[in-house]
């Protein structure tokens, strides 16, 4: 802005302020925004999702505040609750069972309109609940999913499935006993991990690991676990060639990933919600699965691979 001035001030202070004014509107705009902090927890999945949330409100104007990887479920809501964060993406079977202490089975038909990248009735419920329940409990808001269904799935290793004929965790039952059960930490304690699991399916392990969850993969490659608890979309049980077994009795609700924001911001900018909700439907499991390989796999920056994403959707400029 200096170089403008020096070259075109011609006359007064009062024609340099004007032409200043006409020649900076998109710096004097952005120094308008507030900073938003995004959060996420403490794994490559919603750190991507963090990340693509954050550049592309960076691309228009927005400062942010990067607060990623915090831990689990409850310190990253807890952490928008008391707005240390204001954005951060989330799984509506996760705000469904762990934040809001309702069970799936409790879960029927649609009551509302279907959200953008919900696939089916019980989704579309899930997603009602949740952004129904959030705003006047929590000062929250959903916004419209991602598209992709981040569900678990359990997996074992190709010689198990064969040795014991296993397709289904119901299948599980008569072996399980012989078996040692890998997942997150989080996952070993959540009414909608382990425990749960084992009470639907009338399981129990013969013990039971909990790592981080970039570990438990290659726990189960080394063989020092016999079943899993995975992510759908992450990409490895496909990579290292495990078996996903049927949740033939449902116990896994659907995990649609969606921005979460607070509402305090969305009153205070608005565009905040036209801006995530360019994201809906874009991510879909096969998307989010390659780029979390990009991450885990090939080492990349997860800034770098948000910001490609985003340049190949046409979102942002290359």
């Amino acid at each position: 802005m200096s170089l403008n001035r020096r070259t075109f001030i011609t006359s007064s202070a009062a024609a340099s302020i004007a032409l200043a004014t006409a020649t900076t509107p998109h710096a004097t705009f952005a120094q308008e925004k507030p900073t938003v902090t995004v959060g996420s927890k403490d794994f490559t999945e919603v750190g991507i999702l963090g990340q693509i949330m954050s550049v592309l409100l960076e691309e228009n104007g927005y400062p942010v505040d990067r607060q990623l990887n915090l831990g689990g479920t409850v310190v990253v809501h807890e952490a928008a609750v008391a707005n240390d964060i204001q954005i951060y993406p989330e799984y509506t079977g996760t705000g469904l069972l762990v934040i809001l202490g309702q069970d799936i089975l409790e879960v029927e038909q649609p009551s509302a309109t279907p959200a953008e990248g919900t696939a089916n009735p019980v989704s579309e419920e899930v997603y009602s609940i949740v952004s129904e329940a959030y705003p006047e409990e929590f000062g929250l808001e959903w916004l419209e999913p991602f598209g992709l269904n981040g569900t678990y799935v359990i997996a074992v290793r190709p010689e198990t499935a064969e040795e014991h004929g296993l397709q289904k965790v119901s299948e599980l039952q008569e072996i399980a006993g012989d078996l040692t059960f890998g997942c997150s930490q989080e996952f070993l304690v959540r009414q909608d991990g382990l425990p749960g699991l084992q009470d639907a399916y009338d399981v129990e392990f013969g013990d039971s690991m909990g790592m981080d969850p970039s570990l438990v993969y290659s726990a189960m490659d080394e063989g020092m676990v016999d079943v899993i608890a995975g992510g759908v979309t992450e990409g490895h049980i496909q990579r290292l060639g495990f078996v996903m077994l049927e949740d033939d009795r449902n116990y896994f609700p659907p995990y649609y990933a969606c921005p979460v924001v607070r509402t305090e911001l969305l009153e205070q900018a608005p565009d905040v919600r036209d801006i995530l909700n360019q994201l809906a439907g874009r991510i879909d499991d096969e998307t989010i699965g390659q780029l979390n390989l990009e991450v885990d796999e090939d080492l990349r920056n997860p800034v770098d691979v948000a910001r490609d994403f985003l340049i190949g959707e046409g979102l942002i400029e290359g």
